[in-house]
């Protein structure tokens, strides 16, 4: 099932998140519970919760929409993989984007840069995040794809997108 046709089917439980997002990997859909992590220019804690069990979520990243500073590259994408992550939704910027397209991974962001971050792990994971005229809570659900990203309440589909 495609974002399109969980809008048609769900109009009413999803909220679409108005970020202009670029598709990088060859993990062209993924969907998931949420996990959280909100930094700036720093990926300390994003790396740090990539490197635990994923177990089939969704990483969303607030990275306050800079396009200065890559917060996530190749090396950080592969533990993402081997860890068991659905993909990653970052509000921000990546780098390393021809390694990642040849990965099989799902990863939505705002564009790339070739800058490396920080790491001073300032931030905050759990908490809820908001971009894109959407809130998202560890509760709920992300289901993303070439059209977009949205967030539901509740898992909505059983199979995968």
């Amino acid at each position: 099932m495609k974002t399109a046709d969980i809008v048609d089917d769900f109009y009413n439980e999803v909220s679409f998140c108005d970020k202009p997002f670029r598709q990088f990997g060859r993990k062209k859909a993924f969907y998931g519970p949420i996990q959280t992590v909100k930094c700036f220019e720093d990926n300390g804690l994003l790396k740090a919760e990539l490197q635990k069990p994923g177990k089939g979520r969704v990483l969303v990243v607030d990275g306050g929409a800079s396009t200065r500073i890559a917060i996530l590259g190749d090396m950080i994408a592969t533990s993402m993989k081997e860890k068991g992550w659905a993909g990653i939704v970052i509000n921000g910027v990546i780098r390393d984007s021809a390694v990642i397209n040849e990965m099989n991974v799902g990863v939505m962001a705002l564009g790339t840069c070739p800058v490396k971050s920080i790491k001073r792990n300032e931030g905050i994971v759990g908490a809820s995040v908001k971009f894109g005229g959407v809130t998202f809570k560890q509760s709920n659900w992300v289901y993303a794809d070439t059209d977009g990203v949205l967030v539901s309440q509740r898992k909505l589909i059983q199979e995968s997108i």
